[in-house]
């Protein structure tokens, strides 16, 4: 038997067949994906709330006025008031993990004070909650269909517009998403 793929920096794209509100059309970017089960972070659903809201939580203030209102994502259903940072530019914070070479998830607070004061990544996401797989269950749902998945780019993470990110992560593939039908199948 072949040893399955690891996902770990991939995006997963949903295919339209998947109707879970949770992540119909969404893009997640894979943090971690190992024997244990698979962790994510869906970069294209913006929350009714912005950073500025969050650091005022912390009793923090953004030095700029543009970070204070850079949207605040809903990466999963899991664990919402958990937040990750994630960010290009690798520096010595509590809690980074290297999830590629050039793609880093930050969970600890000093990343924030950082962004707050000006000294932070000039390419970050933030965001609240996660997607969490148990053991074989994304492989279960890769192979009902229910995912496309491409190894991430950076310009789909950090430059494009959200409610674009769906179409452009298939485009990754050659693939036009806005043409399939909501019906797979097994060939």
């Amino acid at each position: 038997m072949d040893k399955p793929t690891n996902l770990t920096g991939h995006l997963l794209i949903a295919m339209p067949s998947l109707l879970d509100p949770n992540f119909a059309r969404t893009v997640t970017y894979i943090c971690e994906h190992g024997e244990q089960g698979a962790l994510g972070l869906v970069i294209n659903r913006p929350l009714d709330m912005d950073f500025g809201e969050v650091l005022e939580q912390l009793a923090l203030k953004a030095a700029d006025p543009a970070l204070a209102r850079r949207p605040i994502l809903q990466g999963g259903p899991v664990e919402l008031q958990r937040g990750f940072v994630i960010h290009s530019a690798p520096r010595d914070w509590e809690a980074t993990v290297a999830v590629t070479d050039s793609i880093f998830v930050t969970t600890s607070r000093d990343i924030l004070n950082s962004l707050a004061d000006g000294r932070g990544p000039e390419q970050a996401l933030l965001v609240l909650g996660y997607a969490g797989w148990g053991p074989g269950q994304l492989e279960d749902e890769i192979a009902a269909n229910a995912w496309l998945s491409v190894p991430a780019s950076a310009d789909i993470i950090f430059d494009t517009p959200f409610e674009e990110r769906w179409q452009r992560a298939a485009a990754l593939l050659g693939v036009d998403i806005a043409t399939l039908g909501p019906q797979a199948g097994h060939a």
